[in-house]
């Protein structure tokens, strides 16, 4: 009797030792995509030992950070990306994904200083916790394709001051004075000159980050490049190191195109150029396909006949078509093989392959010009069509900071689905991750990364930054706002970093005039009455809008706008507790972070936001004379219908792509 319960007590674990093996089989497998990382190491330590930092309270290291004016100037964070991206990767560790994407803008510039400390803390990871990481370039990895001079005018000094660091051959550190020891003059500032802060190319920046996808592994199922001439039948490992080699992986780019024929011309510019993508199966059954979609032509020659380069920022896709003509074809490539063996295949870049402003882009053109919200960096409808042509169907993409959406359907009935990642150092703060529910459902969530630990570690030294803006008596209105000191989190540090970054440089760069002057003069009770007054002449300061305000025009339009409310059944006073500014906030919020804003901006003013759109609804059809008041409403009016647009996208937060319906939900 013992034997028989003894046999049956070894089945029933057996028994259950299968069941549990079969379920973790079918657990699916999930990956993190964290593009535009950005990563700066604040507490880094300059290999010359040129700068110093700033000392830290209570044993923190030495901070070697930008000012805070520099951050609110800028579309990421310098700083507190550092703490972001460790938050990030905890935050991994405790979900148990291993596989990580980074699609480029990993590091801020390719400078050394930065990727060492970027390798370190991605190295650590791996040995701790065995995660695997796959880089591809972005815009500010290689700034330029090789190691050029580089650095930055605003890291912050210990009484609050910014401090120039540059490397030999700036203006600012000419080569001449690269062997100096002490700080270059240049004028009245002084010049730290240090090697550390160059642009590396792509040799040095791909030796940094070998280990995280750019060359083979032994532990990889497969790894290939547009070059390689193997597949897997006949794959090994020795074989593909040999191959990974950059000498390898070279393409030639004229000014023109890729492609022989441009040589014809003598007068043309072209030279062998690297090609970093390369498709690795890390896990049986998946490949992950990593597109170098930069793309930096060649412009000039100098005296000493070497090559400059255009930056690869406004490229993106509609120049990879052009002057990369090879990965197009290797892309198809891939595609046809995956689907032969039966593999799932999510690729991803830096560069978006599709449009990423819900369908907005035209109106944004009208509103603001066609150089305005980075337009230059849209593809062109024929170039995502001929993207979604070579059959691919899920793309991670990054560099605009923005989390969206976007579904491309082909003449030829095939489907892309462009996923826009979010930055960890811009406002929304988050990532994205998938997994294939089925061999047909992906899904995909995008993590919002609210609590950061430490991210405030450094705010006593912007104290100071504030201070000493203070005692040199700039003026309040040049100021930053010293509230985001007071962030209670990382997710509200980020959205106050996006109201700064609205006040210094959007505003300022982007919106006409007048209507910018008026997003500065308005209430949004002003808002309100401007929609119904008749007035033509527009106010020329503050004295007339504050007169336009008191005549006979505006108490009829009180009338009307009493009416309306009432008719919405909206309280009158809900319009005192924001501003035309916190609007325009409003509109670069929804620009960015589509559904993850609403929660920040709140349902009830995004309703008022809709009553004042019907209200000025009337302006967007009317001929108005420049600089008249009803041009000005004719604006307001297409902002509103902007912020209205922003809402209306594919889904961007969680959803699940239909891979044979090319549908998402």
């Amino acid at each position: 009797m013992k034997v028989i319960i003894a046999t049956y007590c070894r089945l029933l674990v057996l028994s259950v030792l299968l069941l549990g093996s079969a379920v973790a089989a079918e657990k699916p497998v999930r990956i993190a995509f964290l593009p535009d990382i950005h990563f700066h190491d604040v507490y880094a330590t300059f290999a010359d030992n040129a700068f110093s930092g700033i000392e830290g309270a209570n044993g923190t290291p030495r901070a070697t950070i930008r000012s805070m004016s520099a951050q609110l100037h800028s579309t990421r964070l310098f700083n507190e990306n550092y703490f972001a991206l460790i938050a990030a990767l905890d935050d991994l560790v405790a979900k148990g994904i291993t596989l990580v994407a980074l699609p480029g803008d990993f590091s801020d510039d390719g400078q050394p200083i930065h990727l060492r400390g970027l390798a370190r803390i991605l190295d650590k990871y791996r040995k701790q916790h065995g995660m695997q990481f796959f880089a591809i370039n972005g815009n500010h990895d290689p700034v330029r394709p090789f190691d050029s001079p580089g650095g930055e005018s605003n890291f912050l000094k210990a009484d609050g001051s910014e401090q120039a660091i540059f490397s030999k051959g700036t203006q600012s550190c000419p080569v001449e004075k690269a062997n100096m020891q002490d700080t270059a003059r240049i004028g009245e500032h002084s010049v730290i000159c240090s090697e550390d802060i160059r642009h590396l190319g792509y040799a040095q920046i791909t030796h940094i980050m070998a280990d995280f996808g750019f060359f083979p592994n032994a532990q990889y199922q497969y790894w290939a490049t547009p070059f390689s001439d193997y597949n897997t039948d006949n794959y090994n490992f020795n074989k593909a190191l040999t191959q990974s080699a950059l000498a390898q992986r070279q393409y030639e780019i004229c000014r023109e195109g890729s492609g022989g024929e441009y040589k014809k011309n003598n007068d043309t510019l072209c030279s062998d150029m690297t090609d970093t993508s390369y498709v690795v199966e890390p896990v049986p059954g998946l490949w992950l396909l990593a597109i170098d979609a930069n793309v930096y032509l060649p412009t000039a020659m100098n005296e000493q006949g070497e090559l400059r380069y255009d930056g690869s920022g406004n490229a993106g896709y509609n120049k990879v078509i052009s002057h990369k003509k090879h990965l197009i074809k290797w892309i198809k490539t891939v595609v046809e093989q995956a689907q032969q063996q039966h593999k799932k295949l999510i690729s991803f870049s830096h560069f978006p392959m599709a449009e990423f402003y819900d369908g907005q882009s035209d109106s944004v053109r009208r509103v603001f010009g066609n150089d305005a919200f980075q337009l230059a960096r849209e593809p062109q409808d024929s170039v995502s069509e001929l993207l979604a042509n070579t059959g691919l169907q899920i793309h991670v993409g990054g560099h605009m900071h923005m989390n969206d959406s976007r579904v491309i359907h082909s003449s030829s009935g095939k489907t892309l689905v462009n996923i826009q990642g979010p930055s960890l150092a811009a406002y929304i703060p988050a990532y994205k991750m998938l997994s294939f529910s089925s061999d047909t459902q992906l899904k995909v969530q995008t993590i919002l990364l609210e609590n950061v630990p430490r991210f405030n570690e450094l705010f006593d030294f912007y104290q100071r930054e504030y201070q000493m803006l203070s005692e040199d008596k700039i003026a309040i209105s040049e100021r930053w706002d010293k509230s985001i000191l007071s962030s209670k989190n990382y997710r509200d540090f980020a959205l106050q970093h996006i109201r700064g970054l609205t006040l210094q440089r959007f505003l300022p760069s982007e919106w006409p005039n007048n209507l910018r002057s008026a997003v500065f003069a308005l209430s949004a009770q002003q808002l309100l009455l401007l929609s119904q007054m008749q007035t033509t002449t527009l106010p020329a300061n503050e004295q007339d809008w504050q007169h336009l305000f008191l005549s006979a025009d505006a108490d009829v339009a009180k009338q009307k706008v009493k009416h309306e409310l009432t008719a919405q059944g909206i309280e009158d006073n809900v319009f005192t507790q924001w501003t035309a500014l916190d609007l325009a906030v409003d509109l670069y919020r929804l620009r960015n972070a589509g559904v993850l804003a609403i929660t920040d901006i709140g349902d009830e003013r995004l309703q008022q936001y809709r009553l004042l759109q019907t209200l000025y609804q009337r302006f967007s059809v009317r001929q108005c004379n420049d600089r008249t008041l009803c041009q000005l409403q004719q604006q307001l009016s297409q902002v509103l219908q902007l912020i209205a647009g922003f809402q209306m996208g594919q889904p961007d937060g969680d959803f699940e792509v239909d891979l044979l319906k090319g549908k998402i939900y």
